[in-house]
């Protein structure tokens, strides 16, 4: 207790069946008069979109730009063809739709509004002031990006994504609407859940200090673990999307902590092969928990009792167990692929793969130090 801990939980949520109505809100707090809807082509043709655009005409009619070509794994090419779209459009605020990836490029590119002439990897942080007004609003239940304060994005030239994170770069709004997220595809719930949950066990373990965070992220797990069967099984059960919204928040909330190895692995997999995020955390979680296992045994032990596991006789590193064969199951009862070879890996790639992991900034505050060879025989279990 001799370091200064802060701690801050300031986005501004609106949760509920219909929240998009909450735009109006919005609009008028933040004096957005033009926003700049940013989102990806994929969601051009549901459900969700045509709900959001719709309320969008009511709140600003014929007054509001698109940028629709956001990547799924977005580059600073995307970032820049937002910021051309916004000036084009005389645009005052931005309104973020979709994903992980889709809200990532939607903040990133209040820093090009702030610095247009500043490539992302030349930033200059320590002179952000206000940004241009966000809303966010996601229409998956994983990456919890409504309420991050950072952004993923490849840098094209460099070959790998870089993380951007600045309190100036937290949307001052985010939404929370169920009835967004039923039309996402089962296998697309089961990726982005599980990233919600390994968002929050890797924040749980971490090495930072922040006790709020901890619990935070234990009620996350509890959740997800209740809510993400459901919702793989029955797309339309609108409490089970609510509350995987919720815990997708909440995992993001407590990942201001830090992530781990798990992350580590799992950023080179999308940017080198375009592997969504949430199945490469997925396939890498449980082999991650294994190497954590000796040092983390007591939170492992804390995350079977959110799985509802008896632990009452157990030592903490047979419980910790006990929450591994829980998450191997989860996977297998969502369908998720057991191995990276099952996702069209190939054993000859691990090695440049693990090289990039290594660069990654996420495993410093994993339990346990990680060397390259250490990611390298991850991958290798993995497999």
């Amino acid at each position: 207790m001799a370091d200064i801990s802060q701690f801050r939980f300031p986005t501004d949520i609106r949760f509920g069946v219909g929240g998009r109505c909450e735009l109006a809100e919005f609009a008028r707090k933040y004096k957005v008069s033009r926003p700049l809807l940013v989102t990806d082509s994929g969601l051009l043709k549901t459900e969700a979109f045509e709900l959001l655009e719709e309320q969008m005409n009511i709140i600003w009619p014929g007054a509001f730009a698109r940028f629709t070509d956001v990547h799924p794994n977005p580059t600073d090419r995307d970032v820049e063809g937002a910021l051309s779209a916004y000036l084009e459009g005389k645009c005052d605020g931005v309104v973020g739709l979709g994903g992980g990836s889709a809200l990532d490029a939607a903040r990133a590119l209040r820093l090009k509004v702030a610095f247009p002439d500043a490539e992302l990897m030349e930033m200059p942080f320590n002179e952000l002031g206000q940004l241009v007004p966000m809303c966010a609003i996601p229409t998956t239940a994983g990456t919890g990006s409504e309420v991050g304060r950072s952004s993923v994005i490849t840098i094209q030239k460099m070959g790998r994504k870089a993380i951007f994170g600045a309190q100036p770069l937290m949307a001052e709004m985010a939404i929370l609407d169920p009835e967004l997220t039923v039309g996402l595809p089962s296998n697309l719930t089961a990726s982005t859940g599980m990233d919600a949950m390994t968002h929050a066990i890797e924040a749980l373990v971490c090495t930072v200090f922040h006790p709020m965070c901890d619990a935070i992220a234990l009620e996350a797990i509890r959740m997800v673990w209740l809510y993400l069967p459901r919702a793989y099984s029955n797309g339309t059960d609108i409490e089970a999307r609510g509350m995987m919204q919720v815990a997708a928040a909440m995992g993001a909330v407590a990942f201001q902590k830090d992530l781990g190895a798990a992350h580590s692995l799992s950023h080179p997999l999308s940017s080198e092969f375009g592997i969504q995020h949430g199945l490469a955390n997925a396939i890498c979680l449980t082999p991650v928990m294994k190497y954590n296992k000796e040092v983390s045994a007591a939170q492992y032990a804390r995350v079977a009792q959110c799985f509802g596991i008896n632990t009452f006789d157990m030592s903490e590193s047979e419980a910790a167990e006990k929450a591994i064969e829980a998450i191997q199951d989860l996977n297998k009862r969502i369908g998720i692929p057991k191995s990276l070879s099952e996702v069209g890996i190939k054993e000859d790639q691990l090695e440049m793969l693990a090289k990039k992991a290594f660069e990654d900034p996420c495993h410093p505050s994993n339990p346990r130090p990680c060397t390259e060879q250490d990611l390298l025989m991850l991958y290798k279990e993995a497999f």
